[in-house]
């Protein structure tokens, strides 16, 4: 028994010893400073990483490019207006507003007109002028039913029917590259334009029919005030539109910021308003993208991505109907990582007001031009003046009334009419009509041509591409140098 029992202590005692040096093993000592992770948390190469979530969010300050789809006739302030949004509205690369959407707005505001303008329209037969009015948006309807609503500011420059101007084509290219490139980019003006011309197809824009009664009844004493369907409106946004998240994938992330491609052109939208009149060569300019740059199904530059140039040449208009110039270029590109890059670029297209009458030349500089109507109504002023001044002649004594109406018609139209009527007055019918052909000669022919008006959130078409890197110069060789001496020596 006692030898037993001695058994059993020395094999507790060595089961407890190994049970301790087992304890200490498995808790390692922590060196100071570092901190213990918990399983979950270690590294696996194996696990992929969680995926990155993009918010599609339409900042504040967007512009919603809006045009009314059909005609209003001015009442009141608080008269509802109908409009359509007739430019995609993207959120980094998704449509979230897709042309053709709803606007609702309202007119909020009447300008009242001057006694002094009020005068002057009566003296040209005028007792209804034409008041500026103004228009607000606040809510927007998609296809699918959701209304979203807005409150939105209308940016200055807005309120007129506009068009889309393009470059014309540039002269060919003898590279192939070159010449692959600018295929690329007419397929994209031509693209540009396809999708402008349905966009407003959507608007039920009046006929031929329709604008000549129109501006007949705008050439009445007493008419009525209509804002004509297809006037587009810049409506930014007071409070941003969330369209909730996507998850970015591995390939959509990668591809972000690579090589633009050959012939690239882009949707953006002016951030500086820029005039002729005002503008000065190396004025900084500023635009955003408004639609995504893809390369097939590889996003490039997502919106939102910023242009970044120069004013190049800034001329204003002058007297003898000189009109504006303006060239711009963007040379630096910074997409929404903040990793800005040297680009060159040319201004493809811009859209602009119809009375505007802007042009682009094969470089994309701007200028605006002279409507030929001119030569039109200086013509029929001279006519009514001619008429005006031979009226005594008439050997049937019977020109006076004929030679007072024409000359006041072309002076002050119907209201000069009428006097020079009732008058029978060949002198005031003469000098009605020279001061009528006086003002058209002057105001078509002599007076300050028109000036290029870029106002702010103005679309663009921007053909952009990597600048090519500038080799150093080469260092001249021995047998160069010493030619060189040579000539010098000599």
């Amino acid at each position: 028994m006692a030898l037993a029992r001695a058994l059993g202590t020395i094999l507790l005692s060595l089961t407890w010893a190994c049970a301790v040096e087992a304890q200490d093993v498995a808790i390692p000592q922590l060196t100071s400073g570092s901190e213990r992770k918990p399983a979950s948390a270690s590294s696996d190469p194996a696990r992929p990483a969680p995926p990155q979530t993009v918010a599609l969010t339409v900042a504040q300050g967007s512009p919603l490019q809006v045009a009314l789809d059909r005609e209003v006739r001015v009442k009141k302030v608080g008269q509802p207006v109908h409009a359509r949004i007739v430019e995609p509205v993207y959120a980094f690369d998704h449509i979230v507003v897709p042309v053709g959407s709803e606007i609702i707005g309202e007119v909020t505001r009447i300008e009242e007109i001057s006694g002094g303008k009020r005068t002057l329209a009566a003296l040209n037969a005028d007792f209804t002028p034409v008041c500026k009015v103004e228009v607000g948006f606040r809510e927007l309807v998609l296809a699918d039913g959701r209304r979203f609503p807005l409150h939105t500011s209308v940016t200055p420059g807005s309120g007129q029917v506009i068009e889309l101007v393009t470059a014309k084509n540039a002269k060919e290219k003898k590279n192939e590259v070159k010449e692959m490139a600018s295929e690329k980019t007419k397929q994209a003006k031509q693209q540009a334009h396809q999708e402008w011309d349905n966009a407003m197809k959507q608007l039920k824009t009046p006929g031929k029919v329709r604008r000549l009664e129109r501006y007949g009844e705008a050439q009445l004493p007493v008419h009525r005030q209509y804002i004509p369907a297809g006037t587009v409106y810049f409506a930014e946004l007071n409070d941003p539109l969330d369209f909730g998240s996507e998850v970015m994938s591995l390939p959509m992330a990668s591809s972000i910021g690579s090589a633009l491609p050959e012939g690239s052109v882009v949707h953006a939208r002016l951030v500086t308003p820029l005039s002729s009149a005002t503008a000065h060569q190396g004025q900084d300019v500023e635009a955003v993208l408004s639609q995504p740059l893809m390369d097939g199904e590889r996003l490039i530059l997502p919106q939102g991505s910023r242009l970044k140039g120069t004013v190049k040449q800034a001329q204003p208009a002058r007297r003898m109907k000189k009109n504006g110039q303006l060239r711009i270029a963007f040379s630096e590109l910074v997409p929404p990582d903040g990793i800005a890059q040297k680009v060159v670029s040319t201004l493809e297209g811009v859209q602009a007001g119809k009375d505007a009458n802007v042009k682009l030349d094969s470089e994309g500089g701007a200028e605006a031009t002279t409507s030929k109507s001119r030569y039109l109504g200086t013509a029929v002023s001279l006519g009514l003046a001619m008429m005006s001044a031979r009226g005594g002649e008439d050997h049937d004594h019977d020109g006076g009334n004929n030679s007072g109406a024409a000359g006041g018609l072309g002076g002050f139209k119907l209201v000069g009419m009428v006097v020079g009527a009732v008058a029978r007055s060949r002198a005031f019918g003469t000098t009605m009509g020279a001061y009528g052909a006086a003002v058209s000669v002057y105001s078509h022919f002599m007076a300050r041509g028109r000036e290029v008006e870029f106002p702010k959130n103005t679309a663009m078409q921007i053909g952009i591409g990597t600048r090519a890197a500038t080799m150093p110069p080469a260092a001249p060789s021995a047998s160069a140098a010493l030619v060189d001496s040579d000539v010098q020596l000599q």
